[in-house]
């Protein structure tokens, strides 16, 4: 996270602050897990006090968010490149799981850290600026994926965008339902092109 030129002091001091906390909340929740992490270790690590870490996150959700965002889109940005170095003859289904096996893979790097991340994108508070720029990455995924439909003129920009909006909700249960808590990336991909293979053209 990089400082601005010209920022004042008061900036550049806040922008530190930030770095060390998503260093600090990234570390603890990858090796412990979201859920047994508190917002005292956070701040602890990141040598602030609970209040300041409050200015930040107000909850372990919104440090979650804040942590996830940047691998999110990251990772779509990566489904993007490479669905377009597919060949023309790709299949549909095998152009838009080009977008979205980074996607997978990207929320099973620890399990129960997708899983909070998917919840909080849902439920989350709307007004959270993380949780804003959470949803925005869910929108992009599903600009990806319309773009991917349209690629040969087959379909149309509305019935391309509400078929890139159903395999968004396809991918994102499919992160987040219980039974897939043991399923590999492999595993999860296999069941969400399962499902794309009777819903989009071939």
């Amino acid at each position: 996270m990089s400082v601005a030129p010209g920022q004042g002091r008061r900036e550049r001091n806040k922008a530190a602050k930030l770095e060390r906390i998503v260093a600090a909340a990234g570390e603890l929740f990858a090796e412990h897990g979201v859920d047994e992490v508190t917002t005292q270790q956070v701040a602890d690590k990141a040598d602030i006090g609970t209040g300041t870490l409050f200015l930040y996150a107000r909850s372990k959700g919104e440090l979650l968010l804040m942590v996830q965002n940047a691998h999110y889109a990251q990772a779509l940005e990566r489904g993007r490149e490479a669905a377009r170095a597919l060949p023309d003859t790709a299949g549909t289904v095998e152009a838009v799981m080009a977008v979205v096996e980074p996607v997978v893979e990207c929320n099973r790097v620890q399990v129960e850290n997708g899983r909070t991340y998917l919840r909080e994108m849902a439920f989350g508070d709307s007004t959270e600026p993380h949780h804003a720029q959470a949803l925005l990455i869910a929108a992009q995924t599903e600009t990806a994926i319309a773009e991917v439909l349209t690629r040969d003129g087959s379909l149309g920009v509305d019935t391309a965008a509400t078929l890139a909006h159903v395999v968004t909700a396809v991918m994102f249960l499919a992160m987040a339902t219980d039974a897939g808590t043991t399923w590999s990336v492999e595993e999860i991909a296999a069941h969400i092109r399962s499902q794309l293979v009777l819903v989009l053209p071939r």
